[in-house]
């Protein structure tokens, strides 16, 4: 099955974060690619790399993404996440493969849209799971699963800035 959760709310890594302890609770391989997150500061990839069962790649450049000028780095380290995805997927050795940020990075252009296609089509049996805001027509029309978080409120409007532990 093929899971995207996408909007413009909170929560979309999160959920896909659930899963994965759900599914390390039944002793299941993971593998989660990270698109345009080389940081691995998060409190959640120091919590994940502590656990056996999960493998973690992270690819992006060390500065935000400009999605009115992406780069070359850009691309290419999109490339080498697509690449490791594909690699996951099609070793058949991972229950569920988490491809974290992607859709956003086809909506920028960072990632071509007929590479997440692709990915889409390599799933077999593993479970696959795309976040991030943007997901476009045609990723929503291929998954099975499809969860929009959409914002109502959010305190950084109150100008409150990203807490430890909470958003990372």
């Amino acid at each position: 099955m093929i899971h995207v959760y996408t909007g413009n709310g909170k929560g979309k890594t999160t959920a896909a974060l659930g899963l994965i302890m759900r599914s390390l609770g039944y002793d299941r391989q993971i593998c989660l690619v990270q698109f345009m997150k080389p940081d691995d500061t998060w409190g959640e990839i120091r919590f994940l790399d502590q656990q056996s069962g999960v493998m973690i790649f992270q690819f992006g450049a060390d500065v935000f993404v400009d999605p009115e000028n992406v780069t070359e780095l850009d691309r290419a380290e999109a490339k080498e996440a697509a690449d490791k995805a594909e690699e996951a997927l099609t070793t058949g050795g991972f229950n569920l493969v988490v491809l974290d940020e992607i859709n956003v990075a086809a909506a920028w252009g960072v990632l071509p849209v007929e590479r997440q296609l692709a990915l889409m089509e390599m799933a077999g049996d593993a479970e696959l799971v795309m976040t991030g805001r943007y997901a476009m027509p045609e990723v929503i029309a291929r998954a099975d699963l499809v969860t929009e978080m959409r914002e109502v409120r959010h305190y950084y409007e109150r100008e409150i800035p990203a807490r430890k532990g909470i958003e990372y």
